[in-house]
């Protein structure tokens, strides 16, 4: 890929010292799609006091497609993948974890599935995956389990797996939505909210093999309850006009 061809795809990954899995992820990023899409890598450091910047530096000699964004200091995953959104270049975005559980051999699939629905129905179709085997540890499994059910039956936004990182939407659809810290669990409430729609996709879990995790169950509860509430009263004030002609 030359600089003068636009991707059709940005993959959009946010990190937060995860220096021991960027080049790993990205060798299985490129194998994933090279041949199926021109796409473009935006990596989106979050503040990394570890060596994720040296490595960050170094994969741009290797992967050209690969560009960086950092910030200063953290300011939290959604902050992260926003950020990459906006740098992003391609009218798709794909995103991912990046300590390496999601599989970038799903991404062709989500794609395909995008791709197959009606012209008039993409603009605003969000794909997500669904861990369907979760490859966590018991507590991590429980606590996802029953924070999922209850998001949906308070929100209705028809996936069994909200929390899951890998996506595919439109570019304009991913800015159309509100932001606030932690919006990345909520995304398909927030597209249904925009008028859009969701569906979901079957997607590989992975166990965790290098680095550590940055959450865990009762760091996320407490602000988990609160995020949920807000996005409620969200919903319940949406607004979606249809527009019948323009002049």
């Amino acid at each position: 890929m030359t600089s003068l061809v636009v991707p059709e795809l940005s993959v959009v990954v946010p990190v937060k010292n995860e220096a021991e899995n960027i080049l790993p992820l990205l060798d299985e990023i490129h194998m994933a799609l090279q041949g199926r899409v021109e796409f473009e890598v935006v990596y989106v450091d979050d503040g990394s006091d570890d060596a994720t910047p040296a490595v960050l530096a170094q994969a741009r000699s290797i992967h050209p497609r690969l560009k960086v964004v950092r910030h200063r200091a953290s300011c939290g995953q959604s902050q992260a993948v926003a950020t990459g959104v906006r740098h992003a270049a391609g009218r798709l975005i794909a995103t991912l974890d990046g300590d390496g559980q999601n599989d970038p051999a799903d991404l062709p699939t989500m794609l395909d599935h995008w791709r197959s629905r009606p012209d008039d129905m993409r603009p605003g179709l969000m794909v997500t995956g669904w861990r369907a085997n979760r490859r966590d540890n018991g507590i991590r499994r429980l606590s996802s389990k029953v924070a999922n059910s209850i998001r949906s039956k308070l929100l209705r936004d028809r996936t069994p797996d909200s929390g899951s990182g890998i996506k595919l939407l439109p570019r304009d659809l991913f800015l159309d939505l509100p932001r606030f810290d932690h919006m990345h669990r909520f995304m398909a409430a927030l597209v249904i909210r925009a008028g859009g729609s969701v569906e979901v996709v079957k997607v590989n879990h992975r166990p965790r093999e290098r680095g550590t995790s940055k959450y865990g169950v009762w760091n996320r509860l407490g602000v988990g309850i609160v995020d949920l509430f807000g996005v409620m009263w969200l919903m319940r004030r949406a607004r979606n006009p249809v527009i019948e002609k323009t002049l």
